[in-house]
């Protein structure tokens, strides 16, 4: 390839882009007025499918890439020396294109310096308000309001003696009596379940009801989610979940964690080889932050035939009309893996959103799997970052990601971090409005709960309370925050959030400006909920001036 400084390209050659079904994107490539020749776009926009096509068969066929996906696109010249070409995006998923200039007197094509340019495609309707409600159906059941009494008093003696004692569980029929308040009235777009999968009740369990994230089946639902009834399996009630979130025009995600399985897990039966051992031939248990997850089995990603098992876990999901998948402990995970599940995947399914739970992992990687392997989303940290100081060396780098390889999330409250309200209730109406009123494309999420101003920290091994139907409670704020993000074309693509706080004050101030209709917002956030502060701008860059 011959590279030449005296061609220009916009889009840069080497910078990624985060675009939407629906979209259009103009290329440009100037040359010297006087040169003759044409100009070209190369580009695998348009072929969504023969790039999936090669990244599935190379797994499934063993068949080496070849690039058949790319193709050469003429350019107009607008001008000498100007040469343009617009093109509509209409599939979803990761592309590059580069353009070059084909003079008559040389027989090489002469490229702009640089390496191709990433077009990241997103699902038209993940444009706006992407809000997600993190429900753990456990917590819907008899402790949904903490009206359960101290069950591990209660059962002391017998779990002493060995006793399995497990109460009941919330189940999706609990979830669908909330559905109204959660979609209707608080405005919710998305729910994203906790794992629904079994989970151990004797053998390796923790807790008194075991962890959702220690699964026994990845394609089973976990039956104690669900009312003993003749008519209706568990998993047809989990349908009736499905259908019932479908019918009020929202969507529905469901986490998995497919780098571990929980101990006897069916996956130990049918396929031990898959299991990660350590030299000694112990088998391996994954963890992060430096704890170890002891009632988890690592899996391993060497093995091809597991990455195809996996792809089917997801497809059959989707069959049953899942609209997502939150994919726990992503990170640790290769890259190639996830790049052959999401394209196996998105063949028959491409609007299917896959979020990245990075948390823990390096940005670089994060970076490389929205880019690289076509996740939609991933986990922004905004909620682990408290002062103006951490906030200002944190947030350019998740708003920048969200412009050029995919949208990050503000999980205002998850289940790993203290509930916001065991603060207070103002730190928590803070906390819920910095990370909705900075989020890129509506993302914003909470765990339940966080409405209630719940105090109890989710211990998945748990059901704690979410104090639900407290007369103190953020439902009219949050309804609020929703309805903002829903309509005001600040919060929607493509828009441009800068920090232009000034001054020494704990607080951000952030402009929000629309770049197709010129709609602003000012975002002031004192970060101290104990007291005030001044805030400080240019006003130059107010977005209001």
């Amino acid at each position: 390839m011959v590279q030449c400084d005296d061609i220009g390209q916009s889009p840069a050659p080497g910078t990624r882009w985060l675009h939407f079904t629906g979209d259009t994107l103009t290329v440009h490539l100037k040359t010297p007025p006087s040169w003759e020749g044409q100009a070209w776009l190369r580009t695998t926009l348009g072929h969504a499918r023969t790039v999936r096509r090669e990244i599935v068969r190379q797994v499934d066929h063993q068949e080496n890439p070849l690039g058949r996906s790319w193709y050469d696109i003429p350019m107009t010249a607008a001008e000498p020396g100007h040469f343009t070409v617009t093109l509509a995006l209409t599939e979803v998923g990761h592309f590059e294109a580069k353009g070059y200039f084909l003079r008559p007197d040389r027989p090489d094509p002469l490229w702009p310096p640089g390496a191709n340019t990433a077009i990241n495609v997103a699902p038209a309707d993940t444009c706006c308000t992407n809000i997600i409600y993190n429900a753990f159906v456990r917590q819907f059941g008899s402790n949904k309001s903490g009206a359960m009494a101290n069950v591990d008093e209660a059962t002391k003696p017998l779990d002493e003696a060995g006793y399995t004692v497990i109460p009941p569980s919330g189940t999706f029929r609990d979830l669908i009596a909330e559905l109204d308040f959660i979609i209707g009235h608080l405005g919710c777009r998305i729910i994203q379940l906790l794992p629904i999968h079994p989970t151990p009740t004797t053998y390796a369990r923790m807790g008194r009801f075991g962890s959702p994230y220690a699964a026994l089946s990845f394609t089973a639902v976990d039956p104690a989610l669900a009312e003993f009834d003749p008519k209706a399996t568990p998993l047809e009630q989990f349908v009736e979940l499905l259908d019932a979130v479908h019918a009020r025009g929202a969507r529905l995600f469901i986490d998995i964690a497919i780098n571990h399985t929980g101990w006897a897990a069916s996956l130990h039966e049918t396929h031990p080889q898959w299991l990660a051992r350590e030299a000694d031939g112990e088998i391996e248990t994954p963890g992060a932050w430096g704890v170890v997850w002891a009632d988890l089995t690592r899996l391993d990603y060497r093995h091809r035939d597991l990455w195809q098992y996996m792809a089917d876990v997801f497809l059959t999901w989707c069959r049953r009309g899942v609209d997502g998948f939150r994919c726990d402990a992503g990170y640790m995970i290769p890259t190639p893996a996830w790049r052959y599940i999401i394209g196996k995947v998105r063949e028959q399914y491409p609007g299917v959103v896959f979020l990245l739970e990075g948390l823990g992992g390096k940005l670089s990687v994060t970076r490389e799997l929205l880019n690289w392997a076509d996740f939609n989303w991933a986990y922004s940290e905004l909620f682990q970052n408290y002062d103006r100081g951490q906030i200002e060396h944190y947030l350019p780098g998740a708003l920048e990601i969200a412009d050029t390889d995919g949208t990050t999330i503000h999980f205002a409250e998850t289940h790993d971090n203290l509930r916001l309200a065991a603060t207070s209730a103002a730190y928590a109406r803070m906390r819920t409005a910095l990370c909705a009123l900075l989020s890129q494309q509506g993302g914003f999420g909470f765990a339940n709960g966080v409405e209630w101003l719940a105090t109890e920290k989710i211990d998945v091994h748990g059901a704690p309370s979410l104090n639900w139907g407290a007369a103190q409670n953020l439902v009219d704020h949050l309804r609020r925050l929703h309805a903002l993000l829903g309509a005001h074309p600040a919060f929607f693509h493509p828009v441009a959030v800068e920090m232009i706080q000034t001054g020494a004050g704990n607080c951000i101030v952030a402009a929000r400006r629309n770049l197709q209709g010129g709609n602003a917002v000012l975002v002031a956030v004192n970060l101290d909920a104990e007291r005030s502060t001044d805030a400080s701008w240019p006003r130059a860059r107010s977005p209001l001036t």
